[in-house]
């Protein structure tokens, strides 16, 4: 094969302008879940003139959550929960009952996923 006809893969460009890292892991979790919903509507995932630049794509913060899992450091309630109240979009309240387990499960979740997100420069 000569080196013509090699296919040559280019990584994607970066936007063209700055872009700002997430406060909290949070933050970043139910930005990905609304790209997560807003593609299984159908929609195509295009920058927002007017929205901020983010230094990922949304697969980077699932490619994190799938890292934990299987290191087991993100167990299957922590998953569940960030599922449920990511696809809510609102974290769990702790002042209600039926959400207090939920609550300590989400933090312990989010305390987890913010070290690799903020070595990758996702998380400030």
């Amino acid at each position: 094969m000569s080196r013509e006809s090699r296919t040559r893969h280019a990584p994607r460009p970066m936007a063209d302008r700055p872009t700002a890292p997430f406060d909290s892991a949070e933050s970043a979790w139910f930005w990905y879940q609304r790209a997560r919903l807003n593609r299984a509507e159908g929609a195509r995932l295009r920058a927002d003139p007017l929205s901020m630049a983010r230094p990922c794509d949304p697969d980077d913060i699932v490619r994190a959550v799938t890292r934990l899992a299987r290191a087991r450091t993100l167990q299957g309630h922590h998953l569940r929960v960030l599922d449920r109240h990511g696809r809510r979009l609102t974290p769990p309240d702790g002042r209600l009952p039926e959400e207090a387990a939920d609550a300590t499960i989400w933090h312990e979740a989010l305390d987890h996923l913010a070290a690799p997100l903020r070595s990758k420069g996702i998380v400030a």
